[in-house]
């Protein structure tokens, strides 16, 4: 639907429908900038399936509010809610079937391999990559997102069946009651240095030049709403950075500068990089970011050897707690919370004491109870044996 009327429409057939209710929404990744929803797909039971052009009706606050009482069945949901969030649809329950597969230690978790594992039938994906920006939408496209929300309670209904029988259940809960809880994620520090082969640039002057580049590239992507990576690829800032050209002839003659709307802009990718060139040394990018938290694990041997020693006993302590109870590892506990509780445990680390310390990294209740007695018993351990061995001395 893509007028107010159809929506209207649709907003009272969903207030009207029962139970949960399957979301999804399709972006045009590599195609536009950002990661706004070009299609969102919904079906209920009672309301049936129903196909909205955010494009072309941008607020959907009133679809929102009529389904907000409802469990949203979403797959992979920290990809979608986002995008959600910015037509005003905010749910306040969901279900993650993709995490829900992870629990329950599927060994595939995409969409069609769950669908076909679970349900025993085959989703066709032939158009999860298309630029879903286009307009009019392809009718065979529409088919194929209408089906990703035909199966997606039916798939949540087995794999909470699955999760039940497994003893999980209330985990899945907690971990669906955290992504709905989450704020929205803080803006990138520094986001040109995600820049692909940025690990080839040394120097601050060319990191400048990354830097200039990057942001000239995401202001003309935006103008044009297009993704930057179609404006000049990753591949030509790095070169830019390292050959460092002076005239537009030496910078058309490096590698990804080759496209038609790469040379038409070439007087501003010159002038970025000028601007880079000018910048005082003082202005200059450091090398690396200022690190928060525990430094790379590789270097505790030197820094810290005991730390060292906590967190090889951490990463035992929750491998056997995730394989006594088939999980994912960093489903059980996220690596960053162990390095960073390996790090700096407290003073005292009874399982009360590390439990604490995981609680305000946001570790969530059932794997804190499940965690935190085998980490408080690995560390105390390691603690008796240091004192006995210094004792001995």
């Amino acid at each position: 639907m893509a007028d107010p009327e159809a929506l209207a429409e649709t907003v009272a057939a969903f207030a009207a429908g029962a139970g949960p209710v399957a979301v999804d929404a399709e972006r045009a990744s590599g195609y536009r900038y950002g990661q706004r929803a070009y299609l969102i797909q919904l079906r209920r039971a009672g309301a049936g399936s129903a196909l909205v052009d955010p494009a072309a009706c941008p607020d959907l606050s009133a679809l929102g509010a009529a389904i907000v009482d409802a469990e949203w069945v979403l797959h992979a949901a920290s990809q979608d809610l986002p995008c959600l969030a910015e037509v005003g649809m905010v749910p306040r329950r969901i279900f993650d079937t993709e995490l829900a597969g992870r629990l329950a230690a599927f060994p595939r978790v995409g969409l069609g391999a769950m669908v076909e594992t679970v349900l025993g039938f085959s989703l066709e994906k032939g158009h999860s990559a298309v630029d879903w920006s286009t307009r009019p939408l392809p009718e065979p496209w529409l088919r194929y997102a209408a089906l990703d929300v035909e199966v997606l309670i039916e798939l949540r209904n087995e794999l909470e069946a699955t999760l039940t029988e497994q003893g999980k259940l209330d985990w899945a809960l907690q971990e669906f009651a955290a992504i709905a809880a989450a704020p929205p994620p803080a803006p990138r520090v520094d986001p040109w240095r995600r820049t692909s082969g940025l690990h080839r640039v040394r120097r601050r002057r060319q990191l400048a030049i990354v830097r200039s580049l990057w942001q000239a590239r995401d202001t003309v992507a935006r103008q044009k709403d297009v993704s930057p990576g179609r404006v000049i690829p990753d591949t030509a800032i790095v070169e830019a950075a390292l050959a460092g050209p002076a005239s537009v002839a030496a910078l058309l003659a490096l590698p990804g500068f080759t496209g038609r709307d790469s040379r038409r802009q070439a007087g501003v990718w010159l002038a970025a990089i000028e601007q880079a060139r000018a910048l005082p040394e003082v202005e200059l990018p450091m090398s690396t970011l200022p690190h928060e938290g525990p430094p790379p694990a590789r270097a505790w041997t030197d820094k810290d050897p005991a730390a060292a020693e906590r967190l090889t006993a951490a990463k035992t302590a929750v491998a056997a707690i995730a394989d006594e109870h088939t999980l994912p590892t960093e489903n059980l506990l996220a690596p960053d919370y162990v390095r960073r509780l390996a790090w700096a445990p407290p003073s005292a680390p009874t399982a009360d004491a590390v439990g604490d310390v995981l609680r305000v990294f946001g570790a969530r209740p059932w794997q804190i109870a499940l965690t935190a007695p085998a980490l408080s018993g690995a560390f105390l351990r390691l603690a008796a044996h240091a004192a006995n061995g210094t004792a001995g001395a």
